[in-house]
């Protein structure tokens, strides 16, 4: 298929693809899988798109709830983000979380779609209290691009780009993408499958920020494991899931002017969601 020719995009993945921090519940998320299909539907305005995402879901769950959807969609386009909610848990297994979405490249590309996912920044670099963890997210993009020359997967390659790290690109629980972050993302995609119009621009730094003295850093640490990472910490001790309960905010294909509630009824734009362009900004999942 033609780079850019694309009609069908489904958008699998965690709440990364849902949208949190670009948005909110009250008004609608939007989300870089949002932005993505606009950057599809400027070169193809027939296309329709879907987004079966759910927040906390883990790699596993989106196999297990997600492809088998997907793969009924018929999609010529396909996004697999997923990891991020596997290597934040103690029990972290990378061969078994890569194995899930490696399932997922495997069946879809199967399929006739072109998949394109990408690698996950240096988490220690956005919250110095997640070091600990940063070897894990530097061995699952590895083996997400292993996994993506196997099955002819692009990737987006937003972990080796510093910009990706940048405090403005992220909110305020240093989990999920700020509206910009979203927007720098849905750009690297759109330059990953060769879209026309689409460069290499989502990757220049901001302009220089002045740098927050020691104490004030210290102090912002604090802030932010009191205000989400004790609350995250809760909900894994409790065995719960902000995802609980949760279904796709738009389970069907749909041209992009037409959003849909969580039981899949198309709706037009004002119908209690703003329309593509009227998002407002927003937030571990």
């Amino acid at each position: 298929m033609p780079s850019g020719d694309y009609l069908r995009y489904v958008a699998l993945g965690d709440s990364q693809t849902e949208g949190l921090g670009d948005g909110d519940d009250s008004v609608g998320l939007r989300g870089f899988a949002d932005r993505f299909a606009e950057h599809l539907a400027a070169v193809n305005p027939g296309l329709r798109y879907a987004n079966l995402a759910v927040r906390g879901h883990t790699a596993g769950q989106i196999r297990a709830e997600q492809l088998g959807p997907a793969l009924a969609l018929r999609p010529d386009l396909a996004t697999v983000v997923a990891g991020v909610n596997d290597l934040l848990r103690p029990r972290y297994d990378a061969a078994e979380a890569a194995g899930h979405l490696e399932e997922m490249f495997a069946a879809l590309t199967g399929a006739g779609a072109q998949v394109v996912t990408l690698t996950f920044p240096d988490v220690g670099k956005i919250a110095p209290l997640a070091r600990p963890i940063r070897s894990r997210v530097f061995e699952l993009n590895d083996r997400i691009r292993a996994a993506a020359a196997r099955h002819g997967v692009a990737v987006a390659e937003t972990g080796r780009q510093a910009v990706t790290t940048d405090p403005r690109l992220w909110t305020a629980d240093r989990l999920h993408a700020s509206p910009l972050g979203h927007a720098r993302i849905a750009a690297a995609l759109a330059q990953a499958v060769h879209l026309p119009g689409s460069d290499d621009a989502w990757a220049i730094p901001l302009p220089p920020q002045r740098v927050p003295s020691r104490r004030q850093a210290a102090g912002a640490e604090l802030r932010w494991a009191a205000a989400h990472l004790g609350p995250w910490l809760g909900r894994r001790l409790r065995g719960r899931s902000s995802g609980d309960g949760r279904t796709a905010k738009r389970p069907q294909l749909l041209p992009l002017d037409a959003t849909s509630d969580s039981r899949g009824d198309a709706r037009a734009p004002g119908d209690g969601d703003l329309p593509r362009d009227g998002f407002r900004s927003g937030g571990l999942s």
